[in-house]
């Protein structure tokens, strides 16, 4: 399957959590992770982007993001941070929730979707730094 314009897609929505955009940190991600519009991410939309992004890095459609596949992942999410430099970093181990070794709750080298989806509460919850149940500007930058 040609997945160039998934590829593409993905890097809107692949983002580092504390990239930002218009110069307010987090504004990036909920710009690319809120799909209603509202200026806050839910734990649903969370869950639900992510398994998107998992349908466009499994290459072969075999269920299971291989180190290879998790790499091309990691290679867009890089890319996407390069393009949006006004976040100043990972606080807190926000960070991890996207990496391969926090994915991969197995530890069989492959990461499965539901290992994936299932693992965004807990990403979730070390964004919302507020704790009210949504992630939004508020919870990023200082």
């Amino acid at each position: 399957m040609n997945r160039a314009p998934l590829l593409i897609g993905a890097l809107l929505v692949a983002t580092s959590a504390a990239a930002g955009g218009h110069g307010k940190p987090g504004s990036h991600f909920v710009n690319a992770w809120d799909d209603n519009g509202d200026g806050q991410v839910t734990l649903a939309e969370a869950t639900e982007r992510r398994g998107d992004i998992f349908a466009t890095f499994d290459e072969n459609d075999d269920g299971y993001l291989s180190a290879e596949e998790y790499g091309m992942f990691d290679e867009a999410r890089a890319n996407d941070q390069k393009n949006h430099k006004d976040g100043k970093g990972m606080k807190n181990g926000r960070h991890k929730g996207m990496q391969m070794e926090y994915n991969d709750v197995d530890k069989d080298g492959l990461v499965s979707l539901e290992e994936f989806t299932t693992q965004t509460a807990g990403w979730f919850a070390m964004m919302d730094r507020n704790g009210d149940g949504v992630v939004t500007t508020a919870d990023f930058g200082k």
